[in-house]
């Protein structure tokens, strides 16, 4: 491509060195804050000098937001479950009235995970809004498929706890919100979106079809959104964790086979926490990932490399 023919970007400031992480009168909207990696990503922001705006389903769950006034930076929460797609629709501009009109970083962190032989993962999984199945799996032979091979079946029981399924909570509202974002950020000639993903942005897994397929499109997504806003100065890029001991893996914990492993196959010999996506996320949300966008960030210990 030719200089003249070069499209017209957005002229980047620039840093001292000194300053290249710091997020001083910036403000950040979190998903998904109210625990584990979110939180961890929402307080090592508000370290790094922004303010906050926690995007969650319970207002009462205040300790992510106490911890950030605690640093002497400014918290606030704007409710909305991120199942309800019609809620996150408003819910940029009503975090936006209440940070004084400006956001300058959107991190995407909330998602759901559900669990089931794709012979037997419910459509409802995909997205609709259902009462919980709990899969209880039995290997059974399907002769009446005329299949030879072998298949598990579930014994449902049933909770009681509705839920809306995982293509809307990890895909659709990652696209309705980054629109939102777009739509401020571009005309601001600034702005840093970081989408988390997962090793299911690169591998398939088991039994997890849904979540595979969220997280697939996530990356594509944040790649297709990189393309268009680059040149104005906003940056979209995603982080992928690996096997995180969080409350998502904790049937994985708990099985000591599968811990087994899994952890024999990490290089860095154990599983992720929380705070080891402190330095990734404010490394996005800084000036010294300027010239960085389009990115899938694995953070797995080494997983993807062997």
């Amino acid at each position: 491509m030719s200089a003249e023919s070069a499209p017209t970007a957005a002229k980047t400031p620039s840093v001292p060195s000194s300053q290249l992480f710091s997020l001083t009168d910036q403000t950040a909207l979190v998903t998904g804050g109210t625990r584990g990696i979110g939180a961890a990503c929402a307080i090592a922001l508000a370290e790094a000098g922004a303010n906050i705006c926690l995007i969650q389903r319970d207002e009462s769950n205040t300790a992510t937001r106490d911890a950030i006034r605690a640093l002497g930076r400014r918290a606030d929460i704007a409710v909305c479950d991120l199942s309800d797609l019609e809620a996150v629709k408003t819910v940029f501009d009503r975090a936006l009235e209440l940070m004084g009109g400006q956001i300058h970083i959107m991190v995407n962190c909330g998602g759901i995970q559900r669990r089931a032989p794709a012979v037997e993962f419910p459509e409802s999984y995909w997205d609709e809004v259902c009462t919980c199945v709990t899969l209880d799996f039995e290997l059974l032979e399907l002769d009446e498929l005329e299949l030879r091979a072998q298949f598990f079946r579930p014994r449902r029981t049933w909770e009681t706890q509705p839920f809306t399924q995982v293509i809307n909570v990890n895909l659709k509202a990652v696209w309705l919100l980054s629109q939102a974002a777009g739509r401020h950020m571009v005309p601001n000639g600034r702005g840093k979106i970081i989408n988390f993903g997962s090793l299911m942005c690169y591998q398939g897994g088991i039994t997890v079809p849904a979540y595979a397929a969220a997280k697939g499109g996530l990356g594509q997504l944040t790649k297709a959104l990189s393309n268009e806003w680059s040149k104005h100065n906003v940056q979209v890029n995603s982080i992928c964790p690996g096997y995180i001991a969080t409350d998502m893996n904790e049937k994985l914990l708990a099985d000591p086979t599968r811990l087994r492993q899994i952890s024999e196959r990490i290089p860095a010999g154990r599983w992720g926490e929380p705070k080891d996506f402190a330095g990734p996320t404010v490394f996005l949300a800084s000036a010294a990932s300027s010239y960085i966008s389009g990115e899938l960030l694995v953070v797995d210990g080494g997983w993807m490399g062997r």
